[in-house]
């Protein structure tokens, strides 16, 4: 099993890295509470209120990644996950799918291998289609929970936000999803949209939210089996993932008031994969192991560092 997906970092501008490393003023007044009341008196302009949607974040993308297996067992259930690995890093998202390959081949699943592998993405052509070429043999499986959040904000087309209408429409297009497949739940949106009468309120922003669902649906059709998949007992959710990009990078890198400079948060990101696979012992053998080399080579040897691994060094 391999479950990618991705969270935005704050980080910092910079103007944010100039006022952060210029020279501090010495500011007048007895304490920090007293100087900000001062300061916002002698203010005359007040900051822009943001409007919903304007972002300030200054947002870099990091890639995380989840490789498990699964065991199947006497009941005929998939069972684990085993042999979990998590790994993150801001590098390219190329340079992350070549390490998924490089260590799924380690594990035995090579590119030619007759074992069922399994990749479960959201709905980002560009990524899927990398991992089709590295993984050809492999299913991939769009997050049925991507799906779930399209048809809701479709719906809310046709019927008030929060209404017991608007949920009887999600379920009906979601039972589908479950009962049979993705060419159903498309067949039965192209009705919806036949249905929709030419002129008439509202009309218009109906046809163009289906016709954009549809857009979105169609190149993924051959995702979303899951039908069949759950039939197996095979993932059709990325809660791993999920799961992981909340507690390795939400809980400690997107808190209130943080901005990151990139290589700073790499080094952080590996150290939190390091902690969440339970890695630390072989970390420190590793660097004990280098340390000693440089030694016996008469090199310096600098402990701490401002520098991060390389991606293969650290995984």
């Amino acid at each position: 099993m391999i479950e990618v997906d991705g969270k935005a970092v704050p980080t910092a501008t910079a103007a944010e890295l100039a006022k952060r490393r210029g020279p501090r003023r010495q500011r007048a007044g007895c304490c920090q509470r007293h100087r900000g009341r001062a300061k916002r008196r002698r203010s005359t302009t007040k900051g822009k209120r943001r409007r919903k949607g304007d972002k300030s974040k200054n947002g870099r993308s990091a890639t995380l990644v989840a490789l498990y297996t699964l065991r199947r067992g006497a009941d005929g259930k998939l069972h684990g996950p085993i042999n979990k690995r998590v790994w993150g890093s801001f590098a390219s998202r190329k340079k992350m799918l070549s390490w998924v390959r490089a260590e799924a081949t380690r594990r035995g699943f090579g590119p030619k291998t007759q074992r069922v592998v399994q990749i479960v993405v959201d709905g980002e052509t560009c990524l899927g289609q990398r991992l089709r070429r590295l993984f050809p043999q492999a299913i991939l499986t769009l997050d049925i929970r991507h799906v779930e959040e399209k048809l809701w904000q479709a719906g809310g087309a046709f019927h008030r936000e929060g209404s017991p209408e608007l949920a009887a429409w999600v379920d009906e297009l979601r039972s589908l999803l479950y009962r049979r497949n993705g060419k159903a739940l498309l067949r039965r949106l192209r009705e919806l949209r036949q249905q929709i009468a030419c002129r008439g309120p509202g009309t218009k922003e109906k046809r163009a939210v289906l016709d954009d669902l549809l857009g979105y649906l169609e190149p993924r059709r051959k995702m979303m089996r899951y039908a069949q998949w759950l039939k197996q007992d095979l993932v059709i959710a990325t809660g791993v993932i999920e799961g992981a990009v909340r507690y390795v990078i939400g809980e400690r890198m997107d808190c209130s008031g943080m901005r990151w400079v990139e290589g700073k948060a790499e080094a952080i990101l590996q150290l939190r994969c390091m902690e969440v696979n339970g890695l630390w012992d072989d970390f420190f053998d590793w660097c004990y192991g280098r340390w000693c080399a440089q030694l016996a080579e008469k090199q310096a040897v600098q402990i701490r560092t401002d520098q991060p691994l390389e991606l293969e060094v650290a995984a």
